[in-house]
């Protein structure tokens, strides 16, 4: 009873355009039982994709990876028809609308479900219930989209039931193993499918990577939105002014000006949404929307970083390039936002952090005097990080999938 109960509470998360698919879930039911029945266990069904929207990531990585190097199994790649990523994932493989009948039957039908994203599904609140309260067997291999820093407690084994939970790095390997609730089986320290294109890379010297994370209580209104933020005006949040400030800032302007330097401004695509808010008078600084470039090209091509707690300068680091952690609101983000969890900012030896605009340039106009070389200590972090440095992650991802079910 008291799990009933709790399934029922769950539905209460649903939002109205969640009905639909309660509808399309329902019909697609009687479809994959015959499906099943028409086609038995002839061919394995690998279901991969990622945020609905996007092709970018460790899923579409994968997805590539899975048609070259197997293209004996039976994959599709689940996206938005409508969106722009969908074309180059046609050219791939096999595709299916995301959320569609044949995506729901896809989904009872695959063998394997994998996603760079927990809600990775035909509807993530429909198949929440049905794996976290064990209704179907959960078949989730969690590829992540960044490493995990954090004390996320919506990837706890209990509010996830993950199969097999990818790791990109030795720390955060020992931390989910630890503190995250699986099965030790379940996690595994494999490498991310797109650090394979990390390698032998060619970089810009003169490019500047400026990409910070969101704020949740800027985009989902919540208790925060009202303790930290006075209107809807998002021009007049902390967020917004500081970033502007940095945009606009003299001392940085000269000293692009003169080293002959560039920087694009990528905001997490979570703010897109309020991109055309910001500007700048200087044409050395660029005002990226993501629909216009792919963040894996600026990552390989820039040769420093300015984020602030986004688990993208992982991905910096491991290519061997330093980083700036830019942390003006580092009170309200630990208590709105992200819990820390195993990683330091200050003592990994993987960036610097700053607190404002004239940190910043100095530690710049530094990097650019010594060719945005990274340290001796940053170099010993980087061993520690990061034991497994190859192009063989794919590789050991596809093997690992394959061993789950021998056992």
């Amino acid at each position: 009873m008291n799990k009933i109960k709790k399934i029922i509470n769950e539905f209460n998360y649903i939002k109205v355009k969640d009905f639909l698919q309660i509808f399309v879930f329902l019909f697609s039911i009687p479809i994959s039982l015959i499906y099943r029945l028409v086609n038995g266990r002839k061919k394995e069904i690998w279901l991969v994709c990622e945020d609905e929207k996007e092709a970018r990531d460790n899923g579409y990585c994968f997805f590539k990876y899975l048609n070259n190097e197997h293209p004996e199994i039976l994959s599709y790649y689940a996206i938005n028809y409508k969106t722009k990523d969908y074309d180059k994932v046609k050219k791939i493989g096999r595709t299916v609308r995301y959320g569609s009948l044949k995506h729901w039957v896809l989904y009872f039908n695959a063998k394997y479900n994998i996603s760079s994203q927990k809600a990775g599904k035909p509807n993530a609140a429909i198949c929440y219930v049905l794996e976290v309260y064990g209704i179907i067997k959960s078949k989730s291999i969690f590829l992540q989209h960044g490493i995990t820093i954090n004390k996320a407690t919506w990837l706890f084994y209990e509010n996830t039931k993950i199969r097999l939970f990818v790791c990109g790095a030795k720390p955060e390997y020992e931390y989910v193993k630890q503190e995250f609730n699986y099965p030790k089986e379940n996690v595994k320290y494999l490498g991310f499918c797109r650090f394979d294109d990390y390698h032998n890379i060619t970089v810009n010297k003169n490019q500047i990577l400026l990409i910070p994370s969101w704020r949740e209580w800027l985009t989902v209104k919540n208790e925060y939105s009202k303790k930290y933020e006075v209107d809807n005006d998002f021009t007049k949040t902390e967020y917004y002014k500081k970033y502007q400030e940095l945009l606009n800032n003299e001392q940085l302007q000269n000293l692009l000006e003169e080293k002959n330097l560039i920087i694009y401004f990528y905001p997490h695509r979570n703010m897109q949404k309020y991109i055309d808010k910001f500007s700048t008078k200087s044409d050395r600084i660029k005002i990226v929307n993501n629909q216009n470039s792919e963040i894996r090209d600026l990552l390989i091509e820039s040769a420093v970083m300015i984020t602030d707690y986004s688990s993208v300068g992982m991905d910096f680091a491991y290519m061997k390039k330093p980083v700036i952690y830019y942390q003006f609101d580092e009170k309200k983000f630990r208590e709105a936002q992200y819990q820390k969890g195993y990683f330091d900012y200050r003592k990994s030896g993987l960036g610097q952090v700053c607190n404002n605009c004239d940190e910043i340039v100095k530690l710049v106009e530094n990097l650019y005097l010594t060719n945005f070389e990274i340290t001796e200590q940053f170099k010993k972090a980087h061993k520690k990080f990061f034991e497994l440095y190859d192009n063989k992650n794919n590789e050991r991802i596809f093997n690992a999938i394959r061993e789950i079910w021998k056992t």
